[in-house]
């Protein structure tokens, strides 16, 4: 068995993209336009990724966005994702120059939670050690569910 990848489904493809290339930092490996079905599918690869996706050895997210209208909900059933970050101080400071509510700090200098566009709970993981407990994360509290 090999895991290929994880689809989620997005309500708006451009603010999806931002969320998750813009902020996240990841990286567009393939679009597929289906007129005929009226969707669109958009994979994603983590930074460093990218060489290995292409040959189908990285974990993909598959964004999956369909043209007509529909209501998603129960983002929190699925889980999350989670992504070993170099950073993670750096990167939640870009997601929330963008708007993003960083819904569980890294007060740890280890771990975060935010939230896409979507509803969809990500966890951010720091690579290596713990950075130095820092402001403003140490004192900031958790804000709505992750």
């Amino acid at each position: 068995m090999e895991y290929l990848h994880t689809m989620v489904r997005v309500k708006n493809i451009e603010a999806a993209l931002a969320f998750y290339c813009d902020g996240l930092g990841m990286k567009e490996i393939s679009r597929t336009e289906n007129e005929k079905g009226r969707f669109t599918l958009v994979f994603l690869a983590a930074p460093g990724d990218e060489a290995t996706a292409h040959s189908k050895k990285a974990p993909l997210i598959e964004l999956t966005y369909n043209w007509d209208e529909e209501t998603y909900s129960g983002g929190r059933n699925f889980g999350h994702l989670a992504y070993r970050v170099e950073n993670i101080y750096d990167l939640c400071q870009r997601l929330m120059d963008q708007g993003v509510t960083i819904n569980r700090p890294p007060r740890d200098g280890h771990m975060a939670f935010v939230r896409s566009p979507d509803g969809i709970s990500i966890e951010l993981l720091q690579r290596g050690e713990n950075l130095p407990v820092q402001e403003p994360w140490a004192s900031m509290e958790n804000v709505g569910s992750w």
